[in-house]
């Protein structure tokens, strides 16, 4: 599996998952076993690189071997190992990591060692990144309440994963271990989604209202769009726009499950596309969940730091840039932008905000942190703007900032009087519902079509 997976053709999650259908024989508990070794591995690279340089025979089996002992024990291998292998493994044990240089001992490119060492307390935020993620789900507002479901998940077979509320989010449960929560028949009627509690506050940001015109302009799988579109009591219109047709597919779904009824997935060719441009000044609440670097999920998707490269994140923070001047437009006079990453990196982050009101005067900063402070009490951040550490919230590491346009600010290029008006409260055609389709609404809405 090594092998195959160090080649980084694919990401890890993916190539895995190609593996063990490709190997149907092996039970549950083998999977379960090979997939945490395969995690370890890719947490640890770097330092089980340097410890292999000692032993002989095959990188990727010695690579193989420490996972493997950091995960079952190196008393479990005993019977699989030459005399050779077993004494290397017993030499390697012994040695300190604390005598290792910081970026071998946390497993960094150099490049991230140097970027993460900027921020507060580096050493620990790069531990809690190398250690595995618990599994956070969330309720479907729409459809249960927190504790109804967490005393129904206690009182199941699940409550060997001990089942406990997130510190912060109002709709989290946190999971030790890695059920198959696909088969829970709270999953399969739309009560619980999969979502990690950073992810669930932004949408305290967002602040969705009932009857809002709102977009989640990189939409994705779905994830945040469910919560907006609960929050909204399935009422106003909700658009979930991304340019990749597979990834809404993928989230028809979930939007079946949810119940909701106000969401319209659209596939739109790119930040200019002119779908885009007719809702120029219409959303009351426009949120921007940028492609990033991804270096705050590392728990759960330890290869990104093997697959990112430094050059990549030029054309990362363009792609940003263009993308959150795009969704700009269509926020209306008084209404709020929400600009997130799942990123640790100041370039992707405070930089690309700073940039953005720099050239956005229109536009004025909000205290992200104070806002979430007002709802989740127990969130110490510093503002203005939102910084989410798994060392420090336990969540993923989550970037965002909030942005208000001016009432009094001039309406976009292709923004008309009406629409203008129809900000401030959304006419009755503009926010009728088509018949549903799969849970979402269908039809191509009126702001939407073809003049």
């Amino acid at each position: 599996m090594l092998g195959e997976i160090l080649q980084w053709r694919y990401p890890a999650d993916a190539a895995l998952s190609h593996w063990l259908r490709a190997h149907p024989a092996l039970g549950g508990r083998d999977r379960g076993e090979v997939a945490e070794a395969v995690y370890d591995v890719l947490r640890h690279l770097r330092r089980y690189r340097q410890l292999s340089e000692s032993g002989s025979g095959a990188a990727s089996r010695r690579l193989a071997i420490l996972g493997l002992a950091a995960t079952l024990g190196a008393a479990a291998l005993r019977d699989g190992l030459d005399p050779a292998e077993d004494e290397w493994l017993q030499r390697v044990g012994r040695i300190d990591p604390a005598t290792l240089p910081r970026a071998v001992r946390a497993s960094m490119p150099d490049w991230l060692d140097e970027r993460l060492g900027r921020l507060d307390d580096p050493d620990a935020l790069m531990a809690a990144l190398n250690r595995p993620a618990p599994l956070d789900l969330r309720v479907n507002p729409l459809k249960a309440e927190r504790d109804a479901a967490l005393a129904a998940l206690v009182d199941s077979p699940a409550a060997r994963f001990d089942p406990q509320p997130t510190p912060h989010s109002p709709w989290g449960i946190r999971l030790a271990g890695r059920p198959a929560v696909n088969r829970w028949p709270q999953f399969e009627n739309g009560s619980l989604e999969v979502q990690d509690e950073g992810s669930q506050l932004l949408a305290l940001l967002v602040g969705p209202r009932r009857g809002e015109m709102i977009i989640d302009f990189c939409a994705g799988a779905g994830g945040k769009s469910l919560l907006l579109g609960a929050l909204m009591r399935s009422t106003g219109r909700l658009y979930a726009f991304d340019v990749s047709a597979a990834r809404l597919a993928r989230a028809k779904p979930r939007f079946a499950r949810s119940g909701l009824s106000n969401v319209v997935p659209v596939a739109i060719d790119g930040e200019n596309d002119t779908r885009v441009k007719r809702l120029a000044g219409k959303a009351q609440r426009v949120l921007v969940d940028a492609p990033c670097s991804g270096i705050g999920t590392l728990r759960r998707n330890p290869d990104l730091k093997w697959r990112q490269h430094p050059e990549a994140l030029a054309e990362l923070c363009a792609l940003q840039a263009r993308i959150l001047n795009s969704a700009a437009r269509c926020v209306a006079p008084g209404g709020r932008l929400v600009y997130a990453t799942c990123s640790l990196l100041d370039e992707e982050n405070a930089a690309q905000a700073e940039q953005f009101l720099a050239t956005h005067p229109d536009f004025e900063l909000i205290d992200g942190a104070a806002l979430l402070e007002s709802r989740c009490p127990d969130l110490q951040l510093e503002g203005p703007y939102v910084q989410l550490r798994p060392d420090v919230h336990g969540t993923d590491g989550f970037f965002a900032a909030v942005f208000e346009r001016k009432k009094n600010a001039a309406r976009p290029a292709g923004e008309t009087a009406g629409a203008a008006a129809a900000a401030g409260a959304p006419e009755p055609a503009e926010v009728a519902e088509a018949a549903p389709a799969d849970g979402a609404a269908a039809g191509q809405p009126d702001e939407l079509a073809q003049s």
